[in-house]
């Protein structure tokens, strides 16, 4: 016996190494192996025929690029129609720039529109009605709203050569449910989602970029300064030989200031000074005596912070970062409405699920009924009446945890569309979807993979910050290039002295030469005097000069130049990483949708089976020829099912407004417009297409003994 079990396990190794040894020569060989008939090949592995490339992303030439993103709307959206880049000036109130701005207090309670969807102590809710809703009152999209505002606050900085606070673009996922996995990091400024310095950690657990590095620019908002003063003083006598009285001095001081640079890297100071001074001493000439002075100084850097560009190139970088939060709040509707649309589908899911839960719990209330009125009448045994009742109980059970589900669903739901929820009637009205999926195949399904690619890289808001990060990358490292420079800065100045005054009784002159005017001293006069004396040349200061500073081995220059290069490259890659990213994303969402739809019709076709092979078990155990435990089975069968058909339902809805996040076409397919999104007021309702009217689940078809043929399989490819 053990030998004729050797001898059998010996020849089938013996089978299975020809067998195998015939594949690895028909590899060897280059051959490929048929399918079996009738049964289809494997797409996964199906060898890919020969094509051009359409596209690349790494600058290779002669294939076509990318395309550049595009920014499909207007520039500088904003939330109100004030202009924060370009506030209060001197022409039209002259205190007007030294008065605060306030701004206007957020909207905290609920639209209008909300209070129509209200009926009977419902809110029958629409998915154009939750993304409406979402547009005018969810918290993640109104604090995006104000970053608007607050970029173009960096560009008021910027034009008077102030340093850039940066703007926040990440995106704001603070709603409940209905997250996303799609890409949505974009690397702004500033972003929370993506940073371009990677995830290390400086000093204080803080990582600082060269974004915005090189020499600061000068001030080119002008400076005034004045400082006006009154001083008297007495000093005791007998200090020296010279001064055996005391003395006071009263001494009066008006001096003023400007000063201002300009984008070609000069700055301009004019002081102004003046004095009148009174005294006792005999050695003071005059008194009182005026004094004037004044001094125009201008320097030019000629190295390090030399001309308009490295100068004005905070507003350029302002600019972007304006151009970045746009399309950061357009990514930020774009994931939100998403979002929405996956807190109503799970709310549809679960609403049907209590649908679903509430059937079963029927057919087994049913079952039990009708085991005890046979057990009163002695056909049935107690055993299956006890089966039945714990099928209600499990049910009913269910039904609550359903039930439970479908409160929560309603709270995220609300949560995600309302402002207020103190409103007790609104806070506990139940929300009845009235919309449900459509299975028809949406155009991006029977688009080229290549075209769809390219949509997505010009429309994709993360694409296109990446891209517009880079600019400001590229501005960092000629600025850091020029921070590497010596400072060199040549200076020219002229001013004049002016002074005038009466000759002090006590003084020496006036004892010396009382007989002459004014005791033999010029400048007689007042304070008109020393003013003109300033100002006529009479006695002038002027000069030129330059001054050099060279810091011996740079160090921190060239650190800093060289991590500008390096977070430049790094950003470099974060763009190569979101085509890729993109790419796979976008060809794994179109397969999804087919995917998706099939799982759709065969969960029907198993809904449809367990539907019709329960209606049959049920009228065999009314003719006394099948048990209570075959119904039971049957019911449960069903059960599973129909929540199968509610998974693969919700599945499709969410990886539909998936494919349609990628490719960045969620506002212009539902016709939402983005200045009005922006503004928060909208005054047209979105129009989402694929929706239809909820349904009851048919009743089980009759069995024949003619079923229809099955459809024909095709792959994706295919399709």
């Amino acid at each position: 016996m053990k030998a004729g079990t050797l001898q059998g396990a010996a020849g089938v190794a013996l089978l299975f190494m020809g067998t195998l040894g015939q594949d690895v020569a028909l590899a060897q060989a280059g051959q490929q192996q048929a399918p079996p008939a009738g049964v289809p090949a494997n797409a996964a592995t199906t060898p890919a025929a020969p094509q051009a490339q359409q596209i690349t992303t790494t600058g290779t030439p002669g294939i076509p690029q990318a395309p550049e993103p595009a920014h499909p709307g207007p520039l500088f959206l904003r939330e109100t129609g004030k202009d924060y880049s370009n506030l209060k000036s001197h022409w039209k109130n002259p205190i007007a720039p030294y008065t605060a701005t306030d701004y206007n207090a957020p909207r905290l309670s609920n639209t209008p529109h909300l209070n129509d969807l209200l009926r009977d102590g419902k809110v029958y809710l629409s998915l154009s009605d939750a993304v409406l809703l979402a547009l005018e009152n969810n918290f993640d999209i109104e604090i995006a709203r104000i970053n608007l505002d607050i970029a173009d606050t960096d560009i008021l900085r910027a034009k008077a050569g102030s340093t850039l606070r940066g703007v926040s673009t990440g995106l704001v996922t603070n709603t409940l449910g209905g997250t996303s996995s799609t890409v949505t990091g974009g690397g702004g400024p500033g972003g929370t989602t993506t940073s371009s310095g990677g995830s290390g950690t400086g000093a204080s657990g803080l990582v600082l970029s060269t974004n915005g590095g090189g020499p600061v620019p000068l001030n080119r908002d002008p400076l005034v300064t004045g400082t006006l003063q009154y001083e008297s003083a007495i000093a005791p006598g007998g200090t020296s030989i010279f001064n055996p009285n005391s003395t006071t001095t009263d001494t009066a001081t008006y001096n003023f200031g400007y000063q201002q640079g300009f984008l070609t890297g000069t700055q301009l100071n004019v002081s102004f000074t003046n004095s009148r001074v009174t005294s006792t001493s005999f050695l003071s000439a005059y008194t009182p005596q005026f004094n004037s002075n004044f001094k125009a100084t201008v320097t030019q850097n000629l190295l390090q912070g030399f001309g308009p560009w490295i100068q004005g190139r905070f507003v350029v970088q302002a600019k972007i970062n304006r151009r970045i939060t746009d399309s950061a709040f357009r990514q930020q509707l774009i994931y939100t409405i998403t979002q929405v649309e996956s807190i109503y589908w799970n709310l549809v899911s679960a609403y049907e699920d209590v649908q679903a839960k509430t059937r079963a719990l029927e057919q087994s209330t049913k079952l039990a009924a009708d085991n005890r009125r046979q057990l009163e009448i002695g056909t049935l045994a107690p055993l299956d009446v006890v089966n039945s009742d714990q099928a209600v109980s499990t049910d009913r059970q269910s039904l609550v945890t359903s039930q439970s589900n479908l409160e929560y669903q309603q709270l995220v739901m609300k949560q995600a569309i309302v402002r207020d929820l103190n409103d007790p009637q609104l806070a506990t009205a139940p929300v009845v979807p009235t919309d449900r999926v459509s299975l028809d195949r949406l155009p991006e399904e029977d688009t080229p993979i290549e075209d769809l690619v390219k949509q997505a890289y010009v429309n994709n808001p993360s694409i296109e910050q990446a891209v517009l990060n880079m600019q400001t990358n590229k501005i960092t490292i000629r600025a850091e290039k020029n921070g590497l420079l010596p400072t060199l800065n040549a200076y020219a100045f002229y001013g004049g002295t002016g002074i005038a005054g009466t000759a002090n009784p006590a003084s020496s002159a006036c004892t010396n030469n009382p007989t002459l005017p004014n005791c033999g001293l010029g400048n007689y006069g007042a304070y008109g005097t020393a003013f003109s004396g300033a100002f006529n040349n009479s006695a002038p200061d002027r000069g030129v000069g330059a001054t050099l500073s060279i810091p011996i081995r740079n160090r921190p220059a060239q650190a800093d130049q060289a991590r500008s290069q390096m977070e430049y490259r790094q950003a470099q890659m974060r763009l190569q990483q979101l085509y890729t990213q993109t790419r796979i994303q976008v060809i794994n969402g179109q397969y999804a949708l087919t995917n998706d739809r099939a799982s759709v019709v065969a969960a029907q076709a198993t809904r449809d089976y367990q539907a019709q092979a329960l209606e049959a078990e049920q009228k065999r155990f009314r003719l006394g020829a099948s048990t209570t435990a075959n119904v039971l089975q049957q019911e449960r069968n069903l059960a599973t099912a129909e929540n199968t058909l509610i998974t693969a339902t919700a599945v499709y809805a969410r990886d539909r407004a998936s494919l349609q996040q990628l490719l960045a076409n969620t506002l212009e397919r539902y016709n939402i417009n983005l200045e009005q999104a922006a503004s928060g007021t909208m005054s047209n309702a979105p129009v989402i297409p694929g929706l239809t009217a909820p349904k009851d689940p048919e009743a089980p078809k009759p069995l024949t003994n003619t079923p229809p043929p099955l459809p024909p399989f095709q792959t994706p490819q295919q399709k």
